[in-house]
């Protein structure tokens, strides 16, 4: 069977996994969907979640999933909803070891089905871009550069764990640091989630304030001891393509 026939099977069986997933989930949690903005109706959908087992843990690993291999909505809302769920430690741990397991799929799929398989969820275009960009060919920088991009909230990270795949760097040490890196992030959001409930924005607005105050500083120091400036070259790639689609 040819690679081109492996991707399509793949897309096919990937896509009905996740459709079903989805479908589901909603099925089982839409009542709970529409008091969500109300404080009762997030106590509900945290009890229903919780009272579901590892059926609950499934579900969100699920929607989780189908965020990262479809890039169609942003992480925030599954990291928050953890929060909600979970609390602020065990979301964190959720989301860590969910992104970690779908990092490393998705690294094995890239490394046996090839750019076919990036083309078939991103954009081509973009892919090409950056896979023949020199700041992503340098084995000995590209590890600084992932770690920041995945520092800094709003960078495309689903998509760099495709290109990954592509690019001259270590898949185990790449999803490591990807994982690792999104740490604070994640910390951020599921602190939001697990406020949220109790009512306590002020602990979200500081819990925000720090993570963008320690990631900025992180930022700064490897800027300023980076002589070769290539992370402030990624960055300013990223900002330069976000504003061409705008």
């Amino acid at each position: 069977m040819s690679r081109k026939a492996k991707v399509k099977i793949f897309k096919i069986i990937l896509l009905v996994i996740v459709i079903a997933i989805i479908i589901g989930t909603i099925i089982y949690l839409m009542p709970l969907f529409k008091n969500i903005s109300t404080v009762e109706g997030q106590l509900a959908f945290k009890q229903k979640i919780q009272e579901s087992g590892f059926i609950g843990f499934l579900m969100l690993f699920g929607l989780q999933f189908a965020q990262v291999f479809l890039i169609i909505i942003p992480g925030e809302p599954i990291e928050i909803l953890a929060g909600m769920c979970y609390g602020a430690v065990y979301g964190t741990l959720f989301i860590e070891l969910s992104a970690f397991i779908i990092s490393c799929i998705i690294i094995f799929a890239v490394r046996k089905l090839g750019r076919k398989f990036v083309y078939s969820f991103c954009d081509e275009e973009k892919v090409k871009k950056i896979e023949n960009s020199k700041l992503f060919q340098n084995s000995k920088t590209i590890e600084w550069i992932m770690i920041i991009l995945f520092l800094i909230p709003g960078t495309p990270k689903d998509l760099l764990v495709y290109i990954a795949g592509l690019l001259p760097i270590n898949p185990l040490r790449f999803v490591i640091i990807s994982t690792v890196a999104r740490i604070p992030s994640v910390v951020s959001s599921t602190i939001a989630g697990d406020q949220i409930l109790q009512g306590d924005y002020k602990m979200i607005l500081v819990s925000y304030a720090v993570t963008f105050a320690l990631v900025g500083i992180v930022v700064f120091i490897v800027n300023k001891f980076d002589k070769t400036k290539t992370t402030e070259e990624a960055l300013n790639f990223f900002k330069k393509e976000e504003s061409k689609e705008k």
